[in-house]
């Protein structure tokens, strides 16, 4: 009930940060999440911070806002959050970063929730949803990618 990918990025570790934690630029990566802003007063990354993102399931629909908390912000190392329902997590996603080969190893991963809900539906649709994950997680890795390394 979970997965990662890895993309390497000719960019510093500190650029790398900048740009996986300002949740309000994800519309141009995510295939899935177009939308999202800080809420509560949040302006950044903060173990505790709430923001809201707005995904289009599959690129298709259905079309909703989520409301995420971030569980742990460790500058230029981890930036992580929970999907929330109501006070519960039910999937958490991250970025993990790594200096490498003078630019910067970022990882992005999932992983939903053990709860009775979680496991029926990773029995149900985990291949596929799994697979669609790892595609989408490639996708905005390497879009992001391709914003940090143009030429300044």
């Amino acid at each position: 009930m979970h997965g990662e990918v890895t993309v390497h990025m000719n960019a510093p570790v500190e650029r790398v940060w900048n740009l996986v934690t300002d949740v309000t630029r994800v519309g141009e990566f995510s295939p899935e999440t177009f939308d999202a802003e800080w809420i509560d007063g949040a302006r950044g990354p903060a173990v505790g911070a709430r923001f809201r993102g707005h995904v289009k399931r599959n690129q298709k629909g259905p079309v909703y806002w989520t409301q995420c908390e971030v569980t742990a912000a460790e500058p230029n190392q981890l930036f992580e959050f929970a999907v929330m329902v109501g006070k519960r997590p039910v999937n958490t996603w991250g970025y993990r970063l790594e200096t490498a080969n003078g630019g910067t190893d970022v990882t992005e991963y999932f992983r939903l929730s053990a709860n009775a809900f979680s496991r029926i539906y990773w029995a149900l649709a985990g291949r596929l949803r799994g697979r669609t994950n790892d595609r989408n997680m490639h996708t905005t890795l390497e879009r992001m990618k391709a914003v940090l390394e143009q030429p300044a």
